[in-house]
């Protein structure tokens, strides 16, 4: 009797899943470098520092940043930018000086852990395949030369766009013309332990693809089961492009018989702003995606196709890059601006430390555009009362009395409770009528806590120039006062709807 198909696909399936995870899963960050005020050197790793970044990639190997990295235990990843790969994708001793002065020269002070051998070749500098793996190769000799290669692994990132029929993704596979590149690179991430790089942009698939994607699904939204996407060969349920573009991949690695090649995901994120022609491009669909994100890869969720088995992200990026050439949405993919404020605050209660924790001291609670005014007012007499904030600026005549409105009243009586708690998490909710916001309301004389002062530190810059080449506050853990203001106003409310 035959095995229908579908049987010997979940065998295959199966057998196949055989990627394992060395080490727990982690959240990085790119740092590109087209800034028209890049900060110093160490003015980055002060920040790196201050957010609990520990993983970083840069997209060069510049002294002034390898040298502020030092002793700091920051994992880095360096790369060989495309324009010197044909250098050393024909020299071996091309590739070995590059290592020697670029790694040798800085490790083990910079924890250097990995080496990107340029980005995207495959589809951004065609002419350059051929001697891409010759390139991996040489760097990687050069590392067994110094006996550094079981530290530091040699990949390459490569675009998402290469695998071809994506969904369902146990039918993906690479585009077949690449296969004489792709199957010797292969071999050598397999023979060398290393990891597959792939840059994962749902941004793009989802402005790409006229509507057939929902927005909720590439943001990681949670969906309805009958909204998930299905694999019909698998029956694997998927409820984010980023899962789906994963599985894709290790599926695609499988079909040319690779099933042991763990993936990183090198790039992902999604812009804050844009121009008109991209409408999604907005803060509140920046920080969902990237707080989403992180909250999925910390938790060990894993794929469908692997679950428990969580990949390890790179966001782009660490900051704006006002200069870089493209639409809008090119230069607002960042987490902070040149001065080191957020552009927005990732949502991450119960996500671990990792960019949680805001320094800058830059920070507002403010009541929520459009937020019932019978809320509001509640919200506001709670604070000025049982939450014991000093609402004697508001009075009439005073300074923060202008302009009389509820929402203006509130923002002021939010804002010094939450800066009175500490902005512990939870205190700047009030029942979903206040958020908080990196823009400061305070106006005239009318002086707000967050606006006192920076909570800086200087930095002794004594690290060589860097040479440019290339949270919110979701109900946590809120104080027992807050918890009888929250069930007051739920009581409030049903007497109104009852009168």
């Amino acid at each position: 009797m035959a095995v229908p198909p579908f049987v010997l696909l979940l065998i295959f399936v199966g057998c196949a899943s055989t990627v394992t995870s060395d080490q727990d899963p982690f959240i990085g960050v790119n740092i590109g470098t087209d800034l028209s005020d890049m900060p110093h050197p160490t003015q980055v790793v002060a920040l790196l520092k201050a957010q609990n970044i520990r993983h970083i990639r840069l997209y060069n190997t510049d002294r002034g940043m390898l040298v502020a990295l030092a002793n700091t235990g920051i994992q880095v990843i360096v790369s060989v930018p495309n324009e010197q790969l044909l250098g050393i994708g024909q020299s071996n001793s091309t590739a070995a000086n590059w290592v020697s002065q670029n790694v040798i020269a800085h490790y083990p002070a910079t924890n250097i852990t990995g080496i990107s051998v340029g980005s995207e070749v495959l589809t951004a500098l065609p002419n350059a395949a051929p001697i891409l793996v010759n390139a991996l190769k040489f760097i990687h000799s050069a590392l067994v030369a110094s006996n550094l290669d079981r530290q530091i692994k040699v990949s390459t990132p490569l675009s998402s766009s290469i695998i071809l029929d994506s969904f369902p993704p146990s039918q993906a596979f690479f585009n077949k013309s690449l296969n004489p590149v792709l199957v010797p690179m292969l071999n050598f991430l397999q023979s060398t332990g290393s990891y597959l790089m792939l840059n994962v942009y749902p941004y793009y698939d989802y402005m790409q693809s006229n509507g057939v994607i929902p927005l909720d699904y590439a943001l990681f939204k949670p969906l309805p089961s009958n909204k998930e996407a299905v694999d019909a060969n698998t029956l694997l349920h998927y409820t984010n492009v980023f899962d789906a573009t994963v599985d894709a991949t290790y599926f695609a690695m499988a079909f040319l018989n690779f099933t042991n090649i763990p993936v990183v995901v090198t790039e992902t994120g999604w812009p804050s702003k844009g121009d008109s022609n991209e409408p999604d491009a907005t803060l509140v669909n920046a920080n969902t995606y990237n707080s989403n994100l992180i909250r999925h890869v910390l938790n060990k969720t894993g794929t469908p196709k692997h679950p428990g088995i969580a990949v390890s992200t790179y966001i782009y990026e660490l900051y704006n890059e006002d200069t870089k050439a493209g639409p809008l949405s090119e230069k607002n993919w960042g987490l902070f601006d040149a001065s080191g404020s957020p552009i927005y605050i990732l949502h991450l209660t119960g996500s671990g430390s990792v960019l949680a924790n805001d320094t800058t001291n830059q920070t507002y609670c403010t009541a929520k555009e459009g937020a019932d005014p019978k809320m509001l007012q509640a919200a506001l007499d709670w604070a000025c009362g049982v939450g014991k904030v000093d609402c004697s600026p508001l009075m009439q005549g005073e300074s923060c009395y202008e302009p009389d409105t509820v929402s203006a009243h509130a923002t002021y009586a939010f804002d010094t409770y939450y800066h009175q708690m500490g902005k512990a998490p939870g205190s700047c909710d009030f029942n979903g009528v206040a958020a908080v916001t990196t823009t400061n309301p305070g106006h005239g004389s009318c002086i707000f806590s967050g606006s006192l002062g920076r909570n800086a530190t200087s930095v002794n810059v004594t690290a060589p120039s860097m040479n440019s080449t290339t949270s919110g506050s979701p109900a946590g853990n809120h104080y027992t006062s807050m918890s009888c203001f929250l069930l007051w106003m739920k009581v409030l409310v049903w007497i109104a709807l009852f009168l």
